[in-house]
């Protein structure tokens, strides 16, 4: 049985890939840290991207809920404030008024599914929906994507 330890993996011990190429036994550990590494960040995309795809949902909801069909909601509607009542104590405030107000904001801002970035999260998201200008908001999603900005960048 081949055993190894952390010193082996300091030295430069050869072995060869499936093209029968040599490289070093720490080469090789690189490369499968890599393998973990992407699996890993493409895991946390995914469900970032499930909670995009779950606000926008909600989101589409509450406006076809409200609207009932109609070109606009009638005013004083409190179906927010009900829905928060009855989904906030088995979900978490991260259901309560506020956020089911975002959620609407979302999907009016993005009604169509498919033009949702999957390189965006929710936090992303959120920062670009607060801003009331079209092209702005446009030019800071498409930065957000091109320059791989995060959060932090973005606020």
């Amino acid at each position: 049985m081949f055993k190894v330890t952390n010193c082996d993996l300091q030295k430069d011990i050869h072995i060869t890939d499936k093209n029968n190429q040599d490289i070093t036994l720490q080469g090789f550990v690189n490369d499968i840290k890599t393998i973990i590494n992407t699996a890993r960040t493409n895991a946390v995309r995914s469900v970032d991207f499930c909670r995009v795809q779950m606000y926008w949902a909600i989101g589409q909801r509450i406006v076809e809920k409200e609207q009932q069909g109609k070109e606009r909601a009638d005013y004083g509607t409190y179906l927010i404030k009900n829905l928060a009542k009855e989904i906030e104590p088995e979900y978490g405030s991260g259901f309560g008024v506020r956020q089911l107000e975002r959620c609407r904001q979302f999907y009016t801002i993005y009604p169509i599914a498919s033009t949702l970035r999957t390189q965006l999260n929710w936090s992303q998201y959120k920062l670009l929906i607060a801003i009331s200008d079209d092209d702005k908001r446009k030019y800071y999603q498409l930065e957000v994507v091109n320059e791989c900005w995060s959060k932090r960048q973005l606020d």
